[in-house]
């Protein structure tokens, strides 16, 4: 199997979000042929049913980058219990118009960070619901839940700070490369 390419969601637009610093880990964790490319995802404009004459380069681009990829890492915090509303909007506008979801039968993972103690669960929990719709087989475990407090467990460059983060991390990513390469081979 030649090269694996993920394509990257991270649902926080802030410059220092853990969300990136986690999913910036996960890659330095992955094996040598899975590359890993972020979907850009804060310039689309809101989703509107009137885009499906005429999609706008935006939603284009970003329907591409997900055509384009094997398989999709989902790295999202929790806004009032759910995920951001960018990170819907860049699901609504990659599964639309009707017939044309480019996330459909993509294998994916979902991960998340926050400062508080359950990370971002519930917001997790939400984002699987949807991508369950969306027809993302999506890995089921181990779930990723990381706490960050202020010095890391994961700097602003993605180098883990904790050896217990370290491990449970690549545990993960172990997992989450054979899940892509199964459903690939399928």
């Amino acid at each position: 199997m030649g090269t694996i390419k993920v394509a990257v969601f991270t649902g926080s637009l802030r410059r220092e979000s853990f969300n990136r610093r986690l999913a910036l880990a996960v890659e330095k964790l992955a094996p040598p042929e899975f590359t890993f490319e972020s979907v850009r995802i804060d310039d689309l404009p809101l989703y509107n049913q009137e885009f499906d004459a005429d999609y706008p380069a935006e939603g284009r681009r970003l329907k591409q980058a997900v055509e384009a990829a094997d398989a999709l890492l989902f790295a999202t915090p929790e806004y009032n219990r759910s995920i951001p509303g960018v990170l819907k909007n860049a699901l609504d506008i990659g599964s639309r118009p009707w017939g044309t979801n480019s996330f459909k039968g993509k294998p994916g993972a979902v991960i998340g960070a926050s400062i508080g103690a359950t990370g971002s669960a519930l917001a997790q929990q939400h984002l699987r619901n949807v991508l369950a719709y969306l027809d993302v087989a999506v890995l089921a475990q181990p779930e990723v839940f990381v706490q960050f407090k202020d010095d890391g467990p994961v700097d602003a460059d993605g180098n883990i700070t904790n050896d217990g983060t370290r491990k449970f991390l690549q545990g993960f990513v172990d997992r989450y490369a054979d899940w892509v390469r199964t459903h690939l081979r399928t």
